[in-house]
């Protein structure tokens, strides 16, 4: 299912909570407390939006969502090894925060990655060209070096403005995309083609010898 950015007084966006694309409610305060739900609501700096799914809350000051701390990012793929799952989620905790340091997290979290694909894990750039002699994909040899370029720019500032947290927010796509075309569509396609009749994968066997 598509990642709907969650934005305040949003009518639907991906649940942080539950992760499921739902209808919002909102209510807003004063810091007083005073609670307003009438058309002046956007002069009110704390907002709380309820998903209708999972009943849960996001806690916002003005634009900015403070709870849950992942809200800005994309759950991470189903099919990602726990290994670089942690870095992910870690990422997208400081995501608000940190932008720069969301990156340089997604950038090691590649890194653990393509020694989970079978390579030496520690040069992520040898990594990838490793990768790319083994076949690997023109569009996961891109989404890979732009993860890996753009975390290398958060910890040696170059060109790429890691402060821009819309920046960085692509790059949760990116790495999602990577286990997508390295784990999870090969093992789907996997168990399909294992199921077709042992007399047909023969024929495709000795067609390919």
């Amino acid at each position: 299912m598509k990642f709907v950015k969650p934005e305040v007084f949003s009518n639907n966006f991906t649940c942080p909570n539950c992760g499921v694309l739902s209808k919002q409610d909102w209510w807003s305060s004063k810091w007083n407390g005073v609670r307003d739900s009438s058309h002046r609501r956007e002069y009110e700096p704390i907002r709380v939006g309820k998903c209708h799914n999972c009943n849960e809350n996001t806690l916002w000051i003005k634009d900015k969502m403070h709870y849950p701390e992942n809200g800005n990012a994309p759950f991470p793929n189903p099919e990602m090894p726990e290994s670089v799952r942690k870095l992910y989620l870690e990422a997208t905790s400081i995501h608000s925060k940190s932008s720069r340091g969301a990156a340089a997290l997604l950038r090691l979290a590649i890194q653990v990655l393509c020694k989970e694909l079978g390579e030496d894990g520690k040069n992520i750039n040898k990594d990838i060209g490793e990768l790319v002699k083994k076949g690997l994909p023109e569009i996961v040899q891109q989404s890979l070096d732009i993860v890996r370029v753009t975390g290398n720019d958060a910890v040696h500032p170059g060109q790429i403005d890691t402060d821009n947290p819309e920046t960085v927010g692509q790059l949760f796509d990116l790495v999602n995309i990577i286990v997508e075309y390295m784990i999870a569509l090969p093992k789907k396609v996997s168990g399909i083609y294992n199921g077709l009749p042992s007399n047909k994968i023969d024929g495709i066997s000795n067609r390919d010898s």
